[in-house]
């Protein structure tokens, strides 16, 4: 897989899983329902989630090559960036207007 492909992928991973603890009331999106389901579950789901596209992350960096070290501020970006592709999901979910 090209370079260019792997941050694509990552990126659209990224995207997908920051907005599933929005889109489904399950845990985890695949445990038992839990409805409604707190914005303390949702925001779990999201670490757990971006611990998961860390680990996509550095799986294919390290078969792409040598491995760079990261940093907290590494981390810190891609929380932020977590939560900023977030957004949608979250306006959907609490922001909408119910019938």
């Amino acid at each position: 897989m090209s370079a260019s492909a792997s941050i694509w992928l990552v990126l659209l991973l990224a995207a997908v899983l920051a907005n599933l603890p929005f889109a489904s009331e399950r845990l985890f999106a695949f445990g038992p329902l839990r409805a409604p389901k707190s914005l303390a579950w949702r925001l779990a789901e999201l670490l757990l989630y971006t611990a998961a596209v860390i680990l996509v992350g550095r799986l294919l960096e390290s078969r792409a090559g040598q491995m760079a070290p990261q940093g907290w501020p590494f981390y810190a970006v891609l929380l932020c960036m977590m939560l900023t592709l977030a957004f949608p999901g979250f306006v959907w979910r609490y922001l909408r207007r119910q019938r």
